[in-house]
């Protein structure tokens, strides 16, 4: 049932939203304008977006570490990613970030939870790069003044965004540095809330999170997790940006960072799997900003969309299959 309502409210905001995109756009045109990309510059663009896959693999591998605190192989940690981002595409209600855990669960001795946490973590360090990189495109001089998304400044929504993260950042700090006060708390509010099986299930999971926030006790790994962040959202930038000469668009280079940010933001807003209609919905309302034709700008995105959603979708069905696994069993356990 949870599924179902999941398809009915990601396709109702995935028609709304198509709908808007649609709006005053010349189909001609966004299919003439699809066909005078250079094939070169698109497929280098699809080459960079693909390559943040593997790259995220390699940062994960500095999050997620075994009871001693060792790295775990990178292969079994490859297909979990290649599968979790393929869910994200094929399966409702984000349940991409579920599966990965629940791949990794699997194939590693780690709990399904600290891997989850993992994945957290993880969300945590994008919304910040993010944001830190949608700064510099926002105090560049080539972005339009008086900037308003519905009403308010987008320099001033950043901002907001960028403290909620923050807060979220700092509490983990605090939790994962003296976990067992955190913990005790959780276990007397849930116990006197809650049934007593509830209630210990509830204490469970948080324990396996905190273990996945084993990250952020150690000062090099932490750095290490920042500085590869960097690389992956620098290397998703560069996508957007060689993506924007292959249309030819008369936009500064820093609109990449501005994009993937509102698209990286946007995606959480529910919506069928693959983020159809609010990807095109970000994007036109990015491009908008640099007075892009709505025309161009929805032709750029939806080709962008269609070509760089087909590797990583084949690439985790690819993996579900070296691995015995089927599609059934990741919604099993995302709702599990």
């Amino acid at each position: 049932m949870s599924h179902r309502w999941a398809w009915v409210i990601g396709l109702a905001v995935t028609v709304a939203l198509l709908a808007w995109v649609l709006q005053d756009v010349n189909l001609h045109e966004v299919v003439a304008y699809a066909r005078g990309a250079d094939p070169g510059l698109l497929l280098l663009a699809v080459l960079l977006a693909t390559a943040t896959f593997p790259l995220r693999t390699i940062r994960w591998r500095l999050i997620l570490r075994d009871a001693e605190g060792r790295g775990f192989p990178w292969t079994p940690l490859w297909h979990a990613t290649a599968i979790g981002f393929m869910a994200n595409n094929l399966l409702p209600a984000r349940a991409g970030e579920v599966a990965r855990a629940y791949v990794a669960q699997h194939q590693l001795p780690v709990r399904f939870t600290t891997a989850l946490g993992s994945v957290g973590v993880e969300r945590v360090f994008d919304a910040l790069l993010m944001l830190a990189l949608m700064a510099i495109a926002i105090v560049a001089p080539s972005f339009p003044a008086n900037t308003v998304v519905r009403g308010r400044s987008l320099s001033g929504l950043a901002s907001a965004a960028a403290l909620l993260f923050g807060a979220i950042l700092v509490v983990a700090l605090l939790v994962v540095h003296r976990p067992a006060p955190w913990l005790a708390l959780l276990g007397r509010v849930t116990h006197r809330l809650l049934p007593a099986r509830l209630a210990d299930r509830l204490t469970h999971w948080a324990e396996g999170i905190v273990d996945g926030l084993a990250v952020l006790k150690s000062p090099a790994r932490f750095a290490g997790v920042v500085a590869w962040s960097i690389v992956v959202w620098g290397v998703n930038a560069a996508a957007f940006a060689v993506c924007f000469r292959a249309f030819g668009l008369d936009v500064p280079l820093e609109a990449a960072l501005l994009l993937q940010g509102i698209i990286g933001f946007g995606v959480a807003v529910p919506s069928t799997p693959g983020f159809v209609g609010v990807f095109e919905a970000a994007t036109r309302v990015t491009l908008a900003v640099y007075a892009v034709d709505p025309s161009r700008a929805v032709s750029y995105a939806l080709t962008y969309h269609v070509t760089t959603f087909l590797p990583i979708t084949l690439l985790g069905l690819w993996s579900l299959s070296r691995l015995h696994l089927r599609l059934g069993e990741l919604r099993e356990g995302n709702g599990a």
